[in-house]
């Protein structure tokens, strides 16, 4: 029986195949997600190239088609037209069709030509890998077996799912279903772990969501990107450029609030919104015991935590008319709401100028700290030391 060109162990022919697919989960990451979709770095032309054509071999996909799809992704989160929301088409079918769902996407012109602007429109790509697609994944299969015999097939078969399965379904639908949540951006996505290893950095998706623009995909010291990793070497060895990261912050001591004040808190929304959850959640917690010894109303704690975390459109008409029951009997747990509301409305405001924000912003904190809200006190003075550190 013809064995290949390599007549490994079983256990090389697992590592073979662990190390062809991570190297396809490297391509998608850094090429086609970081790269193409957002613009994040940029990369050498041979290393640019090479994952271009590894993708055509190991998925068939083209550059234009994937950035398209995930850019409207972004664009369109958690609503109808979302490609493939797990809140919107339900779990089990962004994990077991995600693959259908962006083959049916890739497919609509419209969605081609409005997000795939600045996609590679080359020679290699006009004649190719975009009409010849299905060549790239039968070459594969003849190198697979010439590289390990019949097991060959094998190591094909698992090099084909593997993007299918973790990146459509697993990012896709776990990726916005699932996990912890360091921010709060205007959509459904969480962390599905702190360790973005087998997905290349991909299960730190909730940060992602968060800093769409940023290389680096990691947040805090406990967690950790592969890709970005891999991104680091290569800038190191000249084949990499990091354009964008998501911006630190620092806490300068500030009697009232700036400029610089606004522009970091700004900038950093998402991350003050789940601060602020985090920050009243004992405090709601502490309410709800009192509500309920009182008997005053009956309070649904995973409800109160729902307000704390999202915005008021985002809640049923049910869960809105308790909400305004529970509120009309708290004055702590609707002073926390409605200064959450008003801190939202802070950002919306795209026609306030520079000047009226820094003052709407020192009118909010003034408030929290007249509330009489121990945990809203703390909370706004903080927020007034906040600075965006220098990259």
């Amino acid at each position: 029986m013809y064995s290949g060109i390599f007549n490994l162990p079983w256990w090389g022919y697992v590592i073979a195949t662990l190390t062809m697919t991570h190297i396809t989960i490297a391509a998608v990451t850094i090429y086609l997600h970081r790269h193409s979709a957002h613009h994040a770095l940029d990369l050498h032309p041979l290393v640019s190239h090479f994952f271009r054509f590894w993708l055509w071999l190991t998925t068939g996909m083209q550059t234009k088609e994937w950035t398209a799809v995930h850019r409207k992704h972004h664009a369109r989160c958690e609503t109808p037209e979302d490609p493939h929301s797990p809140q919107v088409l339900g779990i089990r079918k962004i994990m077991w069709e995600g693959a259908d769902l962006y083959k049916h996407e890739a497919k609509n012109r419209d969605t081609l030509e409005r997000f795939g602007q600045g996609t590679p429109d080359d020679w290699m790509e006009r004649n190719v890998y975009a009409p010849h697609s299905v060549a790239g994944i039968v070459s594969m299969m003849i190198i697979d077996i010439a590289l390990f015999g019949f097991i060959g097939i094998t190591i094909w078969a698992v090099q084909m799912m593997w993007i299918p399965f973790f990146a459509a379904g697993i990012i896709n639908g776990i990726g916005h279903y699932w996990g912890y949540r360091t921010f709060q951006p205007e959509d459904a996505s969480r962390n599905i772990v702190p360790w973005g290893i087998i997905i290349g950095g991909e299960e730190l998706h909730n940060n992602h969501h968060a800093y769409a623009s940023s290389a680096r995909l990691s947040s805090k010291w406990w967690e950790f990107d592969i890709g970005w990793m891999y991104i680091r070497i290569m800038e190191m060895l000249g084949l990499a450029h990091v354009k964008k990261t998501a911006p630190g912050i620092k806490l300068a001591p500030k009697t009232q609030c700036d400029l610089d004040t606004v522009q970091a808190v700004i900038t950093h929304r998402y991350e003050v919104l789940a601060k602020y959850a985090r920050s009243l959640k004992r405090t709601c917690t502490e309410e709800i015991k009192r509500l309920k010894a009182a008997h005053a109303v009956r309070v649904d704690r995973r409800l109160v935590k729902r307000w704390l975390h999202s915005d008021e459109q985002k809640l049923s008409a049910l869960e809105l008319e308790r909400m305004r029951e529970v509120l009309s009997n708290s004055r702590v747990l609707d002073t926390v709401n409605s200064m959450r509301r008003e801190l939202t409305a802070l950002w919306q405001r795209s026609s306030t100028s520079k000047e009226q924000l820094v003052r709407q912003l020192e009118d909010w904190c003034r408030r929290a700290e007249a509330s009489g809200i121990v945990a809203l006190q703390d909370f706004s003075r903080r927020l007034r030391c906040y600075q965006l550190a220098p990259a």
